[in-house]
């Protein structure tokens, strides 16, 4: 059996997979606030049609955040629908 060396996560999926530095931040903060935004439309029970209409966007973008296409959302756009989904977005740099 060929056992393969195990690696320690670097803390960023993106920066592990060989993203730029870069580009592996924007990625993770792109993937983070896709899973909140998922999160709060789960927990307040909306359907991809009430999700629509209160974060103001066409029911098929509802659908693309849920199906995590990542590239379809900019970080700004993002943080438009985290904010007025509820959430408080806010920069931490370390």
């Amino acid at each position: 059996m060929n056992k393969e060396p195990v690696v320690e996560s670097s803390g960023n999926v993106f920066a592990d997979l060989g993203f730029s530095p870069e580009e592996a931040t924007i990625l993770a903060m792109r993937a983070e606030l896709m899973a909140r935004i998922r999160e709060t439309i789960l927990d307040k029970g909306w359907t991809q049609a009430e999700a629509a209409g209160q974060l103001g966007v066409g029911q098929s973008r509802i659908s693309d955040l849920v199906r995590g296409k990542r590239d379809k959302f900019s970080l700004d756009m993002l943080v438009t629908l985290a904010t007025r989904a509820g959430r408080h977005v806010e920069l931490a740099l370390s």
